[in-house]
């Protein structure tokens, strides 16, 4: 039954909606276990009641039209439990609710099982029969496994439906105002804007709903993309010609059969002649087509969905390529939205009209979304219902701070949130103020301020806003938007910048930290389990050559200047660090023997994982700083992938565990009178900067748009006040109860303006 299994799951999670989610899921169940009747019933939000929305089986004119409230009948049992009903009688039983109209007067059997995601009751899936007998164990086991692979599906295409209203029988109706998906907060702030959809290069999922401008434009687009790619199949048959067999060669005219205007083709200018443009037309035809084939039975048809993809993605490729002639147009406030925001789609949209960010996957502390807190644009990642091809165009409201977005927001609800767009410009111009000022409590105690950076507009950025040093340069960033390694001269020149615009300050340069959710074009790491796997320093001194041109180029840079630190990141033990300290070593002595004028760097370790923590002191005996790296530190600390919307909601900056974490650290850092700083986000929150001032320690590194928030926050609180709030805050035991305490403490300080404002409440779509 598993390859049954894994089947029904294949064949539903690609189908186009809803409806055929829902079609195809009775259908194939009924036959896997060879039962007479297979329905869904789906909660209706609006009305409170199980909807029959498919069945093989039972009248097919009672879909839509028939519905039970959760007091009735067995199937508002079963969800009312959430837990399967297995029964040999469904007419003895006392729930048993008869409905004329659905015809199942016939079938005694019953087991129904709850579809459940996110600990809610969607629906019941029901397998029915005439004979009076009870499913048997495997049975059941059967459809409570496929209950749970189906939910998230289910979940799924149940809200890409959403754009629309829809009645009791499933038509459309009104387009629906004010549409909330909930995702996840990753970049404070709130926008109203415009969507633009970012397609991955030849990814015919990517491939958003648009409809055409110019359907002759369209069509004569397809047009060119199918000679070309007829030209590039005839090519290479002819070059294989010599090198493979008739049979296998064979295939290639298999290609071209399937590109004649009269196969393919001429369904995707049916699609365009309905008003899609090419790529959404191409899309369509193509995927369903994949979804015929690998439902078949038969081994060699069903692989032929593999060449249907194929040719697709050549046919969008070229379609793609033709494009890039005629330019999109950003609308002045455009927010992106893709289905997985890289760093690369930053650079997407031209200067001056990004104005927030939405992310279907990925979580509030992925690289992404870091970059795009220290470019201070509004961000929502994980969004994981959002019906994202078909929003294109749509006018949405961003809000960061409570990581939901509103779809075709009504007028009430725009003004509500311009008002809160209002008020933030107001705070920010008036924090501007403090630029100049040090971050010094009203008792005397000075804590030091610095940034995180990685663009080079970071820099710029970072000095307007008053930061005293740079504690994280991610030199990554540079590594990332390059289509191979950069040489030691253009790290050089990356390096002076950030070098020469601080100067005499102190910048922090991290050594090269890829893998995880970091990864180069150009140096693939493909892992299971990235997170726990090759990333950080593992992968610099496993490739000395790359470690010793950064090192190099990072004190050249510095030659004269004497600003820099280098930091080591994601270590776990002493003799990665002393290997790591003689290769910098090395490079230094190298240098010098070349003539070059350079004073040797402190350097410093990074302490991000679990084993670094109890380390600390005999890290800090061979280093001359210690910084810690919170974001990390608490995703392995309490075993959350950061990256994973579904666990988002677990990863929690301020759990019991991850402040004993912090507090152990610096003080065992002190003890070797070595300095500590930290430039996790935990940092860039008002509440957290004041438990770090008092848990002692010695610079706070954030990014550069919160910056003044932590400064005004430090410069109206007495450091005698901060250490009352961490001894109430330790005597505390869950993360949400440390949250409000923290609230409520900044409200009493009078700084309950640096907190989330309060957003109107809207019903979840």
């Amino acid at each position: 039954m598993l390859k049954v299994l894994r089947q029904i799951v294949q064949d539903v999670s690609t189908a186009p909606d809803l409806n055929a989610v829902l079609a195809i899921t009775v259908g194939r169940v009924q036959k896997a276990m060879q039962t007479e009747v297979c329905s869904v019933f789906l909660h209706n939000q609006d009305t409170a009641r199980y909807v029959l929305r498919a069945t093989h089986g039972l009248n097919p004119e009672a879909v839509g039209k028939v519905s039970l409230s959760p007091d009735e009948g067995i199937v508002g049992l079963v969800a009312k439990r959430a837990e399967p009903i297995n029964l040999e009688d469904a007419f003895m039983h006392p729930s048993f609710h008869y409905i004329d109209a659905i015809g199942e007067d016939l079938f005694h059997a019953f087991l129904g099982v709850p579809i459940m995601h996110q600990r809610k009751v969607l629906g019941v899936l029901v397998v029915q029969q005439r004979d009076k007998r009870r499913f048997d164990e495997s049975e059941e086991a059967f459809l409570v496994t496929l209950s749970a692979q189906l939910a998230g599906i289910i979940a799924h295409a149940h809200a890409t439906g959403s754009m629309q209203t829809e009645s009791l029988d499933g038509a459309p109706s009104e387009i629906r105002k004010d549409i909330r998906y909930d995702g996840v907060a990753a970049a404070s702030g709130v926008v109203i804007g415009e969507i633009v959809v970012a397609s991955i290069p030849a990814d015919l999922d990517s491939v958003v709903d648009r409809d055409a401008e110019d359907i002759e434009q369209e069509k004569a687009d397809l047009k060119r993309a199918l000679v070309a790619v007829r030209k590039d199949i005839s090519e290479v048959s002819k070059n294989l010609a010599g090198r493979i067999s008739k049979d296998e060669n064979a295939l290639f005219d298999v290609y071209l059969r399937m590109l004649d205007d009269n196969a393919l083709p001429s369904e995707i200018y049916a699609k365009i002649d309905q008003g899609s443009w090419a790529q959404g037309a191409l899309r369509e035809v193509i995927l369903e087509h994949v979804r015929t084939f690998a439902a078949m039975d038969d081994p060699y048809l069903s692989e032929r969905s593999t060449d249907i993809k194929d040719l697709g993605k050549r046919i969008l490729q070229h379609l793609q390529e033709d494009m890039g002639d005629r330019q999109t147009v950003y609308p002045e406030n455009a927010v992106l939205l893709a289905d997985e925001l890289t760093p690369a789609m930053l650079g997407l949209v031209p200067d001056g009209k990004l104005s927030g960010l939405i992310s279907v996957t990925g979580s509030g502390n992925s690289h992404a979304a870091i970059l795009a807190r220290s470019m201070g644009i509004p961000t929502v990642m994980g969004v994981v219902d959002l019906p994202f091809r078909r929003l294109e165009g749509e006018r949405v409201i961003v809000d960061g701070y409570s990581g939901r977005i509103y779809v075709n927001p009504s007028t009430e609800l725009v003004q509500a949130f311009s008002r809160i767009v209002i008020d933030e410009q107001i705070v920010a111009d008036e924090l501007k103020e403090l630029r100049d000022l040090p971050a010094i409590t009203k008792d005397g105690y000075r804590l030091p301020l610095w940034v995180n950076t990685g663009l080079a507009a970071d820099v710029g950025r970072s000095l307007e806003q008053g930061a005293e040093g740079i504690g994280l340069y991610r030199t990554e960033i540079p590594f990332m938007i390059r289509d191979s390694f950069p040489s030691e001269q253009e790290q050089i020149e990356s390096y002076r910048t950030q070098l020469e615009a601080f100067a005499p300050r102190p910048v922090t340069m991290r050594t090269l930290d890829i893998g995880g959710d970091k990864a180069l074009p150009y140096f693939p790491i493909e892992e299971e389990n990235p997170s726990l796997g090759w990333r950080g320093i593992r992968v610099t001194l496993d490739h000395p050559e790359i470690f010793m041109v950064q090192v190099r180029a990072m004190l050249r840079a510095s030659e004269g200047l004497d600003n820099l630190r280098i930091m080591l990141p994601m270590v776990t033990s002493v003799s990665e660090v002393e290997e790591a300290l003689r290769q910098i070593d090395r490079a230094l002595a190298e240098l010098k023997e070349e003539g070059y004028k350079i004073k040797k760097p402190p350097v410093g370790v990074m302490i991000e994982v679990p084993a670094a923590v109890y380390q600390t002191r005999r890290f800090a005996r061979l280093v001359d700083f210690i910084s810690v790296g919170s974001n990390d530190l608490t995703q392995y600390l309490l075993a959350v992938d950061r990256n994973n919307p579904r666990v988002a909601g677990l990863y929690a900056s301020y759990h019991p565990a991850v402040l004993k974490a912090l507090d152990f650290i610096v003080h065992e850092a002190h003890k070797e009178r070595k300095h500590v700083s930290i430039c996790g986000e935990i940092a860039a929150d008002p509440g957290g900067a004041l438990l770090l001032m008092a848990m002692g320690y010695d610079v706070l590194s954030v990014n550069a748009n919160n910056l003044p928030k932590i400064k005004y926050a430090i410069r109206n609180v007495s450091f005698s006040r901060a250490r009352q709030l961490l001894l109430s805050v330790r005597s505390l035991h869950d993360a949400e109860e440390i949250h409000q305490e923290l609230r409520q403490s900044l409200k009493a300080f009078g700084l309950s303006r640096l907190t989330r404002p309060m957003i109107p409440e809207q019903k979840k779509h």
